[in-house]
């Protein structure tokens, strides 16, 4: 069975992005720059915005951190986000997900300028998306399908299934593997006999958010399965696919961790690359 890492596809993404970027400062253009907001205090985002810092720093973007409270209001957080869109030294902005409950994340994602948009969670990027204009997509499902090229496994003419019907991961997808010229059906919570459906697909991409929601043995033989959860056990990280038995069935599987998860950042780079590239030009 074959590993779908993707530490060594974020690291060829980084090589091709400071070959550019070479470029860009010897034009004279400065380096991209990118903000994200952080509210509140939830552990797993701290890793993920500490993660994005890390990769900026890397690749000699700039980035700024705001760190707001768990109890800031509609308005603060507004007023927060307009400040970064009318800011020209601000390329990207990224609101870390997800926000304090009281917060509404779709309409407050909705106020980023979709030229700064650097995850692709606008309505106006997903629209973009979907009529296949897009300049950036999604993080994870553009990590996605980077990973599938890498390792040269086509969708194309194949029959996929994407289970979950997410903005920031299912939805994105099922319009990224179309452009591929997949045949994609989507599959949710509300569907019916999930079990049995998994095993009509030559690739299943699996973003439930449930821990160990199917077994490796769920799917038919020789599926290619990429899974997208990650959920802190007392074991350590798991995915939503328990791997067991992966190794004689599945053509092919993406760890958990060390699969998606380094790709997402990857891309969220490239995004931002590409943002600042659009607004030179």
């Amino acid at each position: 069975m074959l590993q779908l890492k993707g530490k060594p596809v974020a690291e060829s993404i980084y090589s091709q992005i400071k070959a550019k970027l070479g470029a860009m400062l010897n034009a004279g253009m400065r380096s991209p720059h990118l903000a994200v907001i952080l509210v509140g205090e939830d552990p797993a985002s701290k890793v993920y915005v500490a993660h994005k810092q890390k990769a900026c720093e890397t690749l000699g973007f700039k980035s700024s951190f705001i760190k707001l409270s768990e109890t800031t209001s509609d308005a603060e957080l507004a007023q927060k986000i307009d400040e970064l869109n009318t800011n020209d030294d601000i390329d990207g902005i990224l609101l870390q997900l997800p926000l304090p409950s009281h917060l509404d994340a779709k309409k407050m994602s909705d106020l980023i300028l979709p030229s700064k948009d650097a995850d692709s969670l606008t309505a106006t990027s997903l629209g973009l998306l979907m009529s296949g204009r897009q300049v950036v997509s999604s993080c994870t499902p553009a990590g996605i399908i980077e990973i599938l090229k890498y390792y040269k496994l086509s969708v194309a003419n194949k029959n996929v299934l994407v289970i979950g019907r997410s903005l920031i991961v299912g939805l994105p997808l099922f319009h990224l593997l179309t452009q591929e010229n997949a045949t994609v059906t989507v599959a949710h919570s509300k569907t019916e006999n999930l079990k049995e459906l998994v095993k009509n697909f030559d690739f299943v991409f699996v973003a439930v958010g449930k821990p160990h929601f199917l077994k490796a043995t769920d799917f038919k033989k020789d599926t290619v399965v990429i899974d997208v959860g990650i959920h802190r056990v007392l074991s350590g990280l798991i995915g939503d696919v328990d791997p067991t038995g992966a190794e004689t069935h599945l053509k092919a599987l993406s760890p958990v961790p060390g699969g998606v998860g380094p790709m997402t950042i990857a891309m969220l780079m490239k995004n931002t690359y590409s943002l600042t590239e659009k607004k030179h030009h």
